[in-house]
């Protein structure tokens, strides 16, 4: 067998899917993680297994199962209380989904009936009063009360989180003592000490030469200061580098530095005996390695402070990765483990491009551990949507969530080709989940090289800042766009695909003055504080500028015998393309909406609903003047959508009775038009050929109004062809509804009732899941594939 699903469940009638993966073709054993917990973190147990097998490893195999163990807890008293819970669960999300049902069809005796003789909470109180406000009695000024209410409550934070974002950026000038600041440069590394708010810079490449100097800046003083000039002459520092990586340790305040790509430099052993002995490691003396991957740790704090360690002069020798560079690097403080993903590898070979894999270093024990070997190039296609192995790369982006001890993996370079596809390795159990296999298709930035990413755990956001892109991923043509988006990618389970959003630049300041932004970059550094909410960003790569010789500096290169210029002064030309390194500090802070204009949104649909009742009740004047007072108060006139709506509105005072002053009703010389929710986008204008005056509609062409059923009305086709209507629900008052109004007021139609529904409905889009009732409805389970 080579490819095979697992279902388990409680009921051999009803199982789910733990998992879907292949068998390799050896006689090694292998072991798999089933899925026990479902999307909302509950643990349910498993009573039957059924295994499915899919394919064999060759044509002319049958398939064959020789051999399967499982593994679990087992004990009968932990089981039955997982059983018990995981009952729990699921009589909550019915019952839930019941009551709404109820609520919506105007069942309201039941729905309470339910509520008093189970202990179950369908909302949030102060949603369950704006229903009742709202829906049920129509008192618009209660209604709008209870939705500062409910952002008092931060009922509207889980909305606003999602809300698209807007950059605001301000440039530091901070410098030292001196005067000065770390200088133009790109592929150099930072790492930020959140609790001192401290930044470590360290290296890069200016165009000429790679660097060795060491600085740091004070978040809170907005000061440089230069630990070293030249790390290379300190005592088991690191010499000169760029495409490194460096992370900070919260616990014992250390900096871990490993990778580098250097001007040239190779380090024997033979050669380098003393750097060996200080590491405390004895090379295999069998074999030379003309590359050695160094490893430091730098102290910020405590006896040792200001000092390197070598802690190894190669650690591919001790079950750690190549000499690679443009790798990515996290660490988990807590646990103390180093995670190092991809990278290419630098072997003298140039022409045939070689990658890490994935290691793990814990830091407690000085041991390397291989996580994820390289894997094979993958194929152009596969038979099967079985988890992938992390395709190799550099230059890409990995991020660690701490909470959910999950790494993501995504974007970079794989030989001629960028990449746009996104991973989850789920550290625990050492599994891969690919999330995207093109994100750009999903709504997501193209395919780049060289970006940064930084997340943010709390808020389960990741957040993309620009790199190189290409305009086809296999394409030659490599491009830094101008108009580079940055991106924030949300999520609420590590294993399944969040959403993508562009985060949008701020174009006017506060003052009216055009906002500073960044120019667009590649290799460049970032890092985040994920206390104050900010984002740091210093130098990279702008790309090409044609420039004058005189302002070019000459550049060398490395040759056999030193250094030389690469052109001589009679062989320039009058102006040349020179790549811009910037020496640009920024720091970032993303701006949501406020709670206020959350608020505003949600009174301009309630606003909609109260007109579109006075239309039909009062006089048209009242109504008129309440579309232009009340209602134009709060619609955003500089959004094109909103105001489009807001003249919309005015159609309803001409598409329905018409009440006059003395309490009599007119009828409106247009024609009587079905009822069209406010809510929903304004009707679109189309054109018939026998209707040149293009009048406006919200039906389609061919839709036949007699073929539009209520959900709650059936329809009988008789033996002549004709169809009659059979209300399953009538809709009409229910006796809690009769107690709650006075006798002078009309009971509501049931036309009425659907239309305060979907706005009270529509309002809850701004409510976060856990206070408001479930999503889906109950309808849909008759249309599920094992369904009623």
């Amino acid at each position: 067998m080579r490819e095979f699903r697992v279902y388990v469940g409680l009921n051999p009638h009803h199982m789910m899917q733990a998992l879907h993966t292949q068998l390799k073709d050896d006689t090694i054993y292998e072991t798999f993680p089933l899925k026990h917990v479902n999307g909302e973190g509950i643990c349910f147990p498993i009573r039957y297994i059924k295994i499915v097998p899919i394919s064999a490893h060759g044509m002319s195999f049958h398939i064959s199962i020789w051999y399967v163990s499982i593994s679990g807890i087992a004990d009968p008293l932990y089981v039955d209380n997982i059983r018990s819970r995981y009952e729990e669960y699921r009589e909550t999300v019915v019952l839930r989904h019941v009551l709404k049902h109820l609520r919506q069809r105007r069942l309201l005796t039941p729905y309470q009936n339910i509520l008093a003789r189970s202990n179950i909470q369908v909302e949030h109180p102060i949603v369950t009063a704006l229903h009742k406000s709202l829906v049920l009695q129509g008192t618009w000024a209660e209604s709008e009360a209870l939705l500062s209410e409910a952002s008092s409550a931060r009922l509207l934070d889980a909305y606003i989180q999602f809300c698209q974002p807007h950059s605001q950026w301000k440039r530091l000038h901070g410098v030292d003592a001196d005067g000065d600041a770390p200088s133009k440069r790109g592929g150099h590394a930072m790492a930020l000490d959140p609790d001192n708010g401290l930044i470590y810079l360290l290296g890069g490449w200016d165009g000429q030469k790679s660097l060795d100097d060491f600085w740091v800046y004070d978040v809170s003083a907005e000061r440089w200061r230069v630990i070293s000039h030249s790390t290379s002459i300190e005592k088991n520092g690191p010499i000169a580098r760029s495409c490194h990586k460096m992370v900070y340790d919260t616990k014992s305040g250390c900096i871990y530095l490993l990778g580098r790509l250097g001007d040239g430099d190779i380090l024997k052993p033979e050669d380098n005996q003393e750097l060996l002995r200080r590491a405390g490691e004895v090379p295999d003396g069998s074999k030379s390695t003309p590359y050695c991957s160094e490893f430091f740790r730098y102290h910020t704090r405590g006896l040792d402070v200001g000092k390197w360690d070598l802690l190894s002069f190669d650690t591919a020798c001790f079950g750690g990765p190549p000499l690679i560079f443009d790798h990515q690097m996290v660490m988990d403080c807590e646990a103390q483990i180093l995670y190092v993903s991809g990278g290419r590898v630098v072997d003298g070979d140039w022409d045939s491009p070689k990658y890490s894999g994935m290691y793990s270093y814990n830091v407690r024990t000085s041991k390397w551990k291989l996580l994820q070997r390289v894997s094979p190039q993958p194929a152009l296609s596969t038979s099967s949507p079985v988890q992938p192995p992390i395709s190799p790369r550099f230059g890409h982006s990995m991020v660690l969530d701490p909470m959910s001890h999950t790494l993501f993996i995504f974007a970079g370079q794989r030989d001629d080709k960028y990449l746009s596809d996104m991973y989850a390795y789920d550290i625990a159990s050492n599994t891969v989940t690919e999330l995207f296999s093109n994100f750009s298709t999903s709504g997501g930035p193209d395919a780049c090289f060289t970006q940064r990413a930084i997340i943010d755990g709390r808020l389960k956001e990741i957040y993309v800042f620009c790199g190189l892109t290409r305009a086809q991923p296999t394409g030659a043509l490599t491009s830094l766009r101008a108009d580079t988006p940055n991106w924030v990618y949300q999520y609420t389970h590590p294993s399944k695909p969040g959403k993508w959003t562009k985060i949008l630049p701020e174009m006017v300041q506060e003052d009216g003055e055009p906002a500073e932004v960044p120019l667009p970059r590649y290799a460049h550094q970032v890092v985040y504080d994920e206390g104050m909410k900010r984002v740091f960003m210093h130098g990279g790569n702008a790309g090409e500028v044609n420039v004058p010789v005189e302002n070019v500096e000459t550049e060398v290169e490395e040759s056999g015998d030193g250094e030389r210029p690469r052109s001589s002064d009679e062989d320039r030309p009058s102006r040349v393309m020179k790549e811009t390194r910037l020496d640009d500090f920024w720091t970032m802070k993303l701006l949501r909406a406020a709670p206020e204009e959350i608020i505003r949104r949600a009174k301009y649909q309630i606003r909609q609903q109260q007109f579109r009742e006075m239309c039909e009740e009062q006089p048209a004047v009242k109504a008129l003047r309440f579309l232009q007072t009340q209602v134009s108060a709060v619609v955003d006139h500089t959004n094109p959508e909103e105001t489009s709506v807001f003249r919309a509105l005015l159609g309803h005072l001409f598409s329905t009775s018409i009440t006059t002053d003395d309490g009599s009703a007119e009828s409106a010389s247009t024609p009587k038009e079905t009822t069209t929710c406010l809510l929903e986008e304004p009707p679109k204008k189309r054109s018939r050929p026998n209707t040149p005056d293009e009048a406006w509609t919200s039906r389609l062409d061919d839709e036949d109004e007699d073929e539009i059923l209520d959900a709650s009305t059936s329809a009988v086709v008789t033996s002549s062809g004709q169809k009659r209507r059979h209300a399953v629900l009538l809709m009409e008052e229910d006796p809690e509804e009769t107690a709650l109004r006075d006798a002078s007021t009309k009971p509501l139609s049931p036309e009425r009732f659907r239309q305060r529904t979907e706005v009270f409905e529509s309002l809850l889009q701004f409510v976060g899941e856990d206070g408001k009732q479930p999503i889906g409805s109950l309808l849909d389970v008759v249309d599920a594939e094992d369904g009623i």
